[in-house]
């Protein structure tokens, strides 16, 4: 690969704004001055423009079994509609399937992502079965496989919840190796009986997804959840955290000086339950887990956001078409029809996440600008074991870069788009700020409306410790 300069842009980090030259060499920035001298370099003009450090998105689902629904992104469209919204690192999840290790998850996965993946990725591993084979494999997963984090369910019985002690076991097994387990926190023994008594009433349209499953159970099992890293003594990352319930029981564990970690996403910021009103099926397209909540959760998470409370905008990108064509009813939310608790759980989000945090956070003077790039880029690289390779614009990290217009108006549109999912959440909404070229370790991907990229290009990436922010 030949030197490539990123010439007058305003570079922007989580602790710096200034103007300069970019000099990318091998895939890694080379120097940064004020002025860099002409040479044989391949020249961006970056004057008017933000630089930013690639986006980090530590919480995404493509190509993902979900009983018996699977997303509809690919590993190759869904990391493309990943650089398009300038994302240029993925964690997605390896789902340990019954009767399989923890590695053989992982191998599946790599062997699934490997020709496929546009921008970079790792993986977070989903365990279901915590034995003691499966346990015995969790340092050699950290240590040599670069897996650091691993997700567990409160929720989901009989399908993917596993009880607190084996929660527990795991949390105690890989806290010494630098390891740290990420929970999907709702009580799911309660919520089951509330779907359970809401579908014998009767109940079965796509709201009483939200009804039957309210944020005092995300609460409650939050609590939980750092009760028991607390005792294991183990940092704790709560996924896509939506109630003020469950910030509440964070906020109070940090003032403890617990270890305990969030991350909340787009739609919870953005929308709120009475997406669930809209007429016919159309409130299935919201129907993810949790559900969208009240004003007064989205007050409190974009507090979260400001505060340091939430360290991490993710977008738990888990999309399922509206239409079962052209990819099937299995990769559809018409799976629900007449039983909203058999409606995929899940939605699309990775194009969108910098746009959106970009103009409703800074533009809406709820964050600042740096910020904005602490929360989508150098905060979850840091927490998930990828900082500075990752995550930085510093002499020895990798050249992924985003060439962002601060002032360009844009529609999002499933219409524009450039994921499979039919539909989007936030149709016809106009944002103001465009990513306009992106690099992936100096290779430019992403010019405008062009894709330059190619499937096989994404590396995957082995992480050091999870669970460390400084």
């Amino acid at each position: 690969m030949g030197e490539v300069i990123i010439r007058g842009g305003r570079i922007v980090t989580a602790v710096d704004d200034y103007v300069a030259d970019i000099l990318v060499k091998d895939g890694q920035i080379e120097a940064i001055a004020r002025h860099l001298p002409n040479s044989d370099a391949e020249v961006h003009d970056a004057s008017g423009l933000m630089v930013l450090p690639g986006g980090v998105d530590v919480h995404t689902h493509m190509e993902f079994p979900l009983g018996s629904a699977e997303t509809c992104d690919t590993f190759e469209t869904g990391t493309r509609s990943a650089a398009f919204g300038g994302t240029t690192t993925i964690i997605d999840f390896a789902l340990q399937k019954q009767g399989e290790t923890p590695k053989q998850a992982l191998d599946r996965r790599l062997a699934l992502a490997e020709p496929q993946a546009c921008v970079d990725y790792g993986f977070h591993i989903i365990l279901t079965e915590v034995t003691p084979e499966s346990l015995s494999e969790l340092p050699d997963l950290i240590n040599q496989d670069g897996v650091s984090s691993f997700k567990m369910f409160m929720a989901y019985p009989g399908v993917l919840m596993v009880d607190d002690a084996g929660i527990f076991r795991t949390m105690r097994k890989v806290g010494t190796h630098g390891g740290m387990v990420n929970l999907h926190a709702e009580n799911g023994g309660v919520i089951q009986v509330l779907i359970e008594e809401a579908l014998a009433q009767g109940n079965t349209s796509p709201k009483y997804h939200a009804l039957t499953r309210p944020s005092i159970m995300e609460g409650e099992a939050s609590h939980r959840a750092i009760r028991l890293a607390e005792l294991a003594e183990i940092p704790v990352y709560l996924v896509h955290l939506s109630a003020k319930e469950a910030l509440d029981a964070v906020v109070e564990a940090r003032d403890r000086g617990i270890s305990a970690f969030a991350e909340t996403c787009p739609h919870y910021l953005f929308l709120t339950i009475e997406e669930y009103d809209r007429p016919d099926f159309d409130g299935a397209k919201y129907v993810m887990t949790p559900p969208l909540r009240d004003h007064t959760c989205q007050h409190a998470l974009w507090r979260g956001l400001k505060f340091d409370d939430l360290q991490i905008v993710s977008t738990d990108h888990c999309p399922f078409c509206f239409s079962e064509r052209p990819f099937g009813i299995h990769r559809s939310k018409q799976l629900g029809q007449g039983d909203f608790s058999q409606i995929p759980n899940g939605a699309p989000g990775v194009e969108f996440r910098v746009p959106l945090l970009y103009d409703g956070g800074v533009g809406g003077g709820k964050i600042s600008l740096n910020r904005f790039v602490q929360l989508t880029s150098t905060a979850p690289a840091k927490m998930f074991g990828l900082f500075p390779q990752k995550g930085a614009i510093a002499v020895g990290s990798d050249a992924d870069l985003v060439l962002f217009d601060p002032q360009k108006p844009h529609i999002l549109s499933a219409s524009t788009h450039h994921s499979n999912v039919d539909y989007s959440l936030f149709e016809g909404r106009q944002v103001t700020g465009k990513v306009e070229k992106v690099f992936l370790r100096g290779e430019l991907v992403v010019d405008g409306d062009r894709w330059l990229g190619k499937p096989g290009n994404g590396r995957y990436q082995k992480r050091s410790a999870s669970g460390r922010v400084i």
